[in-house]
C-alpha cells in the first residue's frame, strides 16, 4: 500500500482550533457548558491526530496542523512539538481551506486531504481510501449524516469548489458537489459518518469505550433521567413536572426544540435541567439522552402525568432480563370510547411487544446507547424504536399507568383519531416513508 501510493507527495491537512472554553464547540455549550465543550474539543484533537499518526505509518504522507484561536505555542504544548502547526488564513471556512490546500500544492504536493477534527469515527483506513480515490478522479468527498463533509481531498488545486457555499448548514455538501460538476470535476465519495456538532451528535460518544465518553457526564448508577421532549408547551408542563417530584433519585431534561412561549422558564422553575436543541422529537429526545446521567432513560410526553413511585417501578422492572419497559395508558376524560382506547393499548403493548411512546417507554442507558438511540425521522420514530427495542429482549408492561391528556383525540375524534393512528401504522408497514406520513397525519 505504501508503494501503490509513492507515486506522489501526499499532504494531509487537519483543520483545527485552541480549544478555547467559550469559543470553542460553542454549539455544544448548552448541553456541556463553556468549559465541557472545549474539553471534549481537545480530546476530538488529539483522537484525529492519532488517527493522522496511524496514515503515516501505512502510507508516505505529510501533515500539517492549520489551527485558528491560540497560538503555535500553545497548540504544541497540547498536541506535541513534533508537527507542523500553521495558521488559518481567510475569512470563511471555505476560504481558509481553499488556501490551506493551494499552499500545499504550491510547495510540491500531488495529493491534498484536508479533514476537520469533528468526527471520531474518522479511522486511517478512511484516509487511505481517499488518497487510493485521488490516483483516479479530481476530488473525494466524505459525507457527514447533517448534510456536509467530514473530509475533501483534491489532485490539483480547483478554488471553484469552495464558492457560493452556505457554510454551516446541511446544504454544504450538495453544494460542493454542484461546484464539481460545474467544473467537469470528477467526484469519489467515501462513507457516510457523523460529525459531533450539536448535542444529539454527542449520543454515539456515550458507548462504552468510545474516545469521547470521559468528557461527557457520568452514568450514575439507580438514577432514572426523565427525558421530555416540547415545544410551545406552557400550559401543560408544570402538571408534568409536578407529578415528578415525589420520586427519588431521578433528574429531569426538558429538550426543547424552539418554544416561543414560556415552556423553558416554565421547566426551569420547576427546577428541571432545559437543554434548546433542534425541532423534532426523535433529535430532542436523543440530545437528552446523550446528556443523561442516569443508569435508566424514561422518555416522557409533555402533557402526562405519571404514578407516584414511577422510580421505584422503572428499577424493579428492568431488575431481570427485560430489555425496556412501559407504562398502561390512561387517558384522563370519561369518554367510554376512550376505555376501549385504553384497553386495545393494553393489548398490543404485552401480546404484540409495541407500546406506544405515550406510554413512558423506559430502557437502561447502555441499551440505548448501544441500539444508537431514536431514528431523527419526522413520525413514527416511537413505533420504529419499540420495534428494534423488542428485538433485544421482552417489553416490559408495568401494572401502573401514566395518565395522558386527550387533548388529540378530543381535537380530531377519538373515533378517526384511532382510525388515523392505525392507517399509518399500516402504511409505515407497507413502506411509505415517514417524511409523506408526516405530511399525510398535517393534513
Amino acid at each position: 500500500m505504501s508503494q501503490y501510493l509513492a507515486d506522489v507527495p501526499n499532504r494531509l491537512i487537519v483543520m483545527a482550533r485552541y480549544p478555547e472554553a467559550g469559543r470553542t464547540k460553542t454549539r455544544l455549550i448548552p448541553a456541556l457548558g463553556p468549559d465541557g465543550a472545549a474539553a471534549l474539543h481537545k480530546t476530538l484533537v488529539r483522537q484525529t491526530l492519532r488517527t493522522a499518526d496511524a496514515l503515516t505509518d501505512a502510507v508516505p504522507c505529510a501533515v500539517e496542523i492549520r489551527f485558528a484561536g491560540g497560538d503555535a505555542a500553545g497548540m504544541q504544548q497540547l498536541f506535541g512539538d513534533r508537527r507542523t502547526y500553521l495558521r488559518q488564513e481567510g475569512d470563511c471556512l471555505g476560504d481558509r481551506m481553499s488556501l490551506a490546500a493551494a499552499a500545499a500544492f504550491t510547495a510540491g504536493a500531488g495529493r491534498v486531504v484536508v479533514i476537520g477534527t469533528d468526527c471520531p469515527s474518522l479511522t486511517a483506513s478512511h484516509l487511505t481510501d481517499a488518497f487510493i480515490a485521488l490516483r483516479t478522479c479530481d476530488v473525494v468527498l466524505g459525507p457527514a449524516r447533517d448534510g456536509g463533509y467530514y473530509l475533501i481531498g483534491m489532485r490539483r488545486h480547483l478554488p471553484e469548489l469552495f464558492h457560493d457555499v452556505d457554510w454551516g448548514t446541511a446544504s454544504v455538501r450538495e453544494q460542493t458537489l454542484c461546484n464539481a460538476q460545474r467544473i467537469s470535476a470528477s467526484v469519489r465519495q467515501l462513507e457516510i459518518l457523523s460529525d459531533v456538532d450539536f448535542p444529539q451528535d454527542l449520543l454515539p460518544c456515550r458507548r462504552s469505550g468510545h474516545p469521547c465518553a470521559a468528557e461527557l457526564p457520568r452514568t450514575q448508577a439507580d438514577l432514572v433521567s426523565v427525558i421530555i421532549p416540547t415545544l410551545n408547551e406552557e400550559h401543560s408542563l408544570p402538571a408534568t413536572l409536578r407529578s415528578l417530584q415525589e420520586s427519588r433519585a431521578t433528574e429531569v431534561i426538558v429538550c426543547d426544540g424552539g418554544s416561543t412561549d414560556r415552556t423553558c422558564a416554565a421547566a426551569e422553575s420547576c427546577g428541571a435541567t432545559v437543554l434548546r436543541c433542534g425541532r423534532g422529537r426523535g433529535l430532542q429526545l436523543n440530545a437528552g439522552a446523550a446528556v443523561a446521567r442516569g443508569e435508566f432513560l424514561l422518555f416522557l410526553h409533555a402533557d402526562a402525568r405519571l404514578p407516584n413511585n414511577f422510580g421505584d417501578q422503572v428499577r424493579s422492572g428492568l431488575a431481570g432480563t427485560g430489555a425496556g419497559g412501559a407504562f398502561q395508558l390512561r387517558i384522563d376524560h370519561s369518554h367510554p370510547l376512550l376505555r376501549l382506547v385504553e384497553f386495545g393499548t393494553r393489548l398490543r403493548s404485552r401480546w404484540l411487544q409495541l407500546p406506544y411512546g405515550d406510554q413512558a417507554v423506559f430502557l437502561r442507558a447502555e441499551t440505548f446507547y448501544t441500539m444508537g438511540g431514536f431514528r431523527e425521522q419526522p413520525l413514527m420514530e416511537d413505533y420504529e424504536f419499540c420495534r428494534r427495542l423488542s428485538s433485544h429482549g421482552r417489553i416490559v408492561l408495568l401494572d401502573s399507568a401514566v395518565t395522558v391528556s386527550a387533548r388529540r383525540w378530543l381535537r380530531l375524534g377519538i373515533v378517526r383519531t384511532t382510525l388515523l393512528n392505525q392507517f399509518l401504522v399500516a402504511a409505515w408497514y407497507a413502506g411509505v416513508s415517514p417524511a409523506r406520513l408526516a405530511k399525510w397525519y398535517g393534513r
